[in-house]
C-alpha cells in the first residue's frame, strides 16, 4: 500500500455521502505495500480503509472486491467492500476507480512462528475451498504469461549475472506443465504483512487481494513458504495446517520444487519492475528485489522436497 493520489478532505466528504457513515473526522496515508494508494478513514460511524486503485482495469476490480465480499460472507476475516445505495462496491474519486472496505483489527508479525505458520496454512486452505465456487474468475493476472513476459523485457536492464540467472530461470520455467496441478482462485500475495493477528494471538485478517486470481492453488502456497517459512520447523507447520483442510496430490508434491522457484522467480520480477520503472506518488514502497533473487538462487542450488 502506497500513496500515489492525493485525496483532499472536500472531495473525500462528497464521496463519502451516499455510504452514510457519520461525519468524517480523519482520513490519513498508509504507507505499506506497492501497488495501490490507501488511507485510513475515520468517520463518527468507524475506522475504514480507502483504497485507489492504480491500473487496475474495472472488470478486474468487479471480480476482486466480489471476491472480497463472497470471502467475508463464507466466514474468511477479510476486508469488506462497502456498497451505495446503487449496490456497487467501487465509485470513482479523483479520477480513479476507489472502494472503502472495513478495516480489521490487529497488527502483522514480522517475525512468525511455527505456531503462526501452521495457522496460515490452515486458512489458506480455507480460503482456497471457500473460492472454489466463484463464478467467472479472472487469470492470475502475473501468471506465468506474465512472467515470461515481463522477464523478456526486464533482460536488457540487468547485470550479466542477473541476465544470465533470469534468462536461464526462465527458460526452465517454460518448460514445466502445472496445467494437470488442481486449480483455483488463489490469494497470491499472502505476505506476513498482509496477515493481521490479535492481542492474543488469533488470526484476525487477512488482507490485499489485488493480486487474486485462478491459477494452480500449489503455487499460492509456494508464495507463502517463500516470505513465512525461514526453517524447517516453519514449513513444516505451514503444510501440516494446509492439508489438514485439503490434502495435497502426488503430482503436487512432485511440483513443489519448481514452483517454490516460480513464485520466487514472480516476486523478484515484481520488485525489478518497480526498480527499473518506478512510479511517482506522495508516499511509495519500493522493496529490495535482491531478496527474491538470492531465494531463487537457493533453490536453484538446493531443491527441497514437500515436508511430509
Amino acid at each position: 500500500m502506497s500513496v500515489y493520489t492525493t485525496v483532499d478532505r472536500g472531495e473525500l466528504l462528497t464521496w463519502l455521502e451516499p455510504l452514510c457513515l457519520g461525519d468524517l473526522i480523519d482520513h490519513a496515508g498508509i504507507a505499506a505495500g506497492m501497488q495501490n494508494s490507501n488511507y485510513f478513514v475515520t468517520t463518527t460511524g468507524g475506522r475504514f480503509v480507502l483504497t485507489l486503485f492504480e491500473g487496475i482495469e474495472t472488470a478486474a476490480l468487479d471480480f476482486y472486491l466480489t471476491l472480497q465480499d463472497s470471502l467475508a460472507q463464507s466466514g474468511i476475516p477479510c476486508p469488506c467492500p462497502l456498497s451505495s445505495g446503487d449496490g456497487r462496491h467501487w465509485r470513482w474519486l479523483a479520477g480513479k476507480p476507489a472502494a472503502l472496505l472495513t478495516c480489521l483489527p490487529g497488527a502483522a508479525l514480522e517475525s512468525p512462528y511455527a505456531g503462526h505458520c501452521g495457522i496460515v496454512g490452515d486458512m489458506l486452505a480455507r480460503l482456497h475451498l471457500a473460492a472454489a465456487n466463484l463464478a467467472d474468475p479472472l487469470p492470475n493476472p502475473c501468471g506465468a504469461v506474465w512472467r515470461q513476459t515481463v522477464g523478456a523485457t526486464l533482460l536488457p536492464l540487468l547485470s550479466p549475472d542477473e541476465r544470465t540467472l533470469l534468462a536461464d530461470e526462465l527458460a526452465f520455467q517454460s518448460a514445466q506443465d502445472y496445467a494437470l496441478l488442481p486449480r483455483g482462485i488463489i490469494h497470491a500475495d499472502l505476505f506476513r504483512d498482509n496477515v493481521l493477528w490479535d492481542a492474543e494471538g488469533r488470526l484476525s485478517g487477512i488482507l490485499d487481494f489485488y493480486f487474486a486470481g485462478e491459477d494452480a492453488l500449489l503455487f499460492d502456497l509456494a508464495v507463502v513458504a517463500n516470505d513465512w517459512c525461514g526453517d524447517e520447523a516453519s514449513l513444516k507447520a505451514l503444510i501440516a495446517g494446509y492439508e489438514r483442510q485439503r490434502p495435497l496430490s502426488e503430482a503436487e508434491r512432485d511440483a513443489w520444487p519448481a514452483m517454490r522457484r516460480a513464485a520466487a522467480l514472480r516476486f523478484w520480477l515484481l520488485r525489478l519492475e518497480v526498480r527499473h520503472s518506478p512510479r511517482r506518488g506522495e508516499v511509495v514502497t519500493i522493496k529490495n528485489p535482491d531478496d527474491f533473487r538470492h531465494l531463487l538462487a537457493r533453490f536453484r542450488l538446493a531443491p527441497e522436497a514437500l515436508p511430509r
